[in-house]
């Protein structure tokens, strides 16, 4: 189904209006719920542009989540509210967001999005303000790793380091890749991959055919792939959103070179297979979750009440990207648990609260404790499947 962008501005309104009737809602029998101070959750995450449909996705799965935790008493007997902002990709915009939700919008915790740089961009400002963000998406290492004593970052998503691994082992045994290259988007996301894959071909023992970069605007990348065919590429690693990924794939299919790709979870971002066109089922990238293929009672309970919610959702190349929906959906109820354990809604209980998570059955996965003071990401690297786009779906390849 083609996608339509999303007007940022009644979107960010309708989320809000939709968690607050949500709560009231879910509250109705719940007695002292009803008249009791929502606590505020907020959301600073790209909602327009090409990456609309990935906000959209983390947007439906908080919205999911919260109408659950209100059905059921919301926490510390008060119902959950979302206050979303879109930050259009920008990490100033994404800085001005977090402080005014932060500052005068009065969130307990913030969400957010999408973008390694606008994710980076916060990071100092929720450690200044003792306020918990939590990432559901971005996946730079330094996002959670940011070396603050007071660390107030958390990350329910992939994580750089960690995915890089995986992009080497599954070139190595999916393809029997000896001289991988890597092109990478120019920015920090980029470099935090850099850093990454230099790191895993080291471990694996294996040769660089080259790391070449590219700016997010470009639309020709012929000449750096070129420089990595002569290098001897057998495989290439791809790291971007998904308007530079199809151009990278579009590239190739100009000099028609049939190099397999190993991708970063960019091109499940947007319409990546529309935009780069038949070229695009031979990408593989990384995923935390797919409705796809998925038959846990979990995934099933969880797409009927997308589908009941969305009547607009009839397939499931509708819930693309699914890892937006299950990273955002999990997300929600981690805090709702810290929020619930720490017994009280300022920051550095919250904070706290995160290390006293009990045991939840989660949409990707069942979480044992799944946050300590040395370790703010909850997901690890056999969470990971490989995926690519069939027919307009995301579905798994290989685990």
């Amino acid at each position: 189904m083609p996608h339509r962008p999303l007007d940022a501005r009644a979107l960010t309104r309708r989320l809000a209006l939709g968690a607050l009737l949500a709560g009231v809602a879910g509250s109705a029998s719940l007695g002292p719920v009803r008249a009791a101070e929502p606590v505020k959750i907020g959301l600073v995450t790209a909602l327009s542009g090409q990456s609309a449909k990935s906000g959209e996705a983390i947007s439906r799965g908080i919205g999911l989540a919260i109408e659950e935790i209100n059905r059921n008493g919301g926490v510390l007997g008060r119902p959950l509210e979302l206050v979303a902002r879109d930050d259009e990709a920008n990490p100033s915009k994404g800085v001005l967001a977090a402080r005014e939700l932060i500052q005068r919008g009065g969130v307990v915790a913030l969400i957010g999005g999408l973008d390694t740089p606008v994710s980076m961009a916060i990071v100092p400002i929720a450690n200044q303000l003792k306020v918990p963000f939590v990432g559901p998406w971005a996946a730079g290492t330094a996002i959670t790793r940011n070396g603050a004593a007071d660390n107030y970052v958390f990350r329910v998503s992939a994580v750089d380091a960690l995915v890089d691994e995986a992009l080497v082992a599954y070139a190595v045994k999916t393809y029997g890749a000896k001289k991988p290259g890597a092109i990478l988007v120019n920015n920090a996301w980029g470099e935090s991959n850099q850093q990454g894959l230099v790191a895993a071909l080291k471990a694996a023992n294996l040769p660089s055919a080259g790391i070449e970069k590219y700016e997010a605007n470009d639309i020709d990348m012929v000449p750096q792939l070129s420089r990595l065919r002569e290098a001897g590429a057998d495989a290439l690693f791809l790291v971007g959103n998904v308007g530079p990924s199809a151009q990278v794939v579009k590239s190739l299919d100009r000099m028609g070179w049939t190099v397999p790709v190993i991708s970063h979870w960019g091109p499940a971002g947007g319409r990546f297979d529309e935009l780069a066109g038949p070229g695009a089922a031979r990408v593989h990238f990384v995923q935390t979750f797919t409705f796809a293929g998925n038959d846990s009672p979990k995934a099933k309970t969880v797409l009927d009440a997308l589908k009941a919610k969305y009547p607009a959702i009839k397939s499931m190349a509708d819930v693309t990207p699914a890892v937006g929906i299950a990273n955002a959906y999990d997300a929600t109820h981690l805090i709702a648990l810290a929020i619930q354990a720490a017994g009280a809604t300022d920051g550095p209980k919250v904070r706290d609260g995160f290390y006293k998570v009990p045991a939840y059955a989660g949409l990707i996965k069942t979480y044992e404790a799944p946050f300590a003071p040395d370790r703010h990401d909850a997901l690890k690297p056999d969470d990971y499947i490989f995926a690519s786009f069939r027919n307009g779906e995301i579905v798994a390849v290989a685990k």
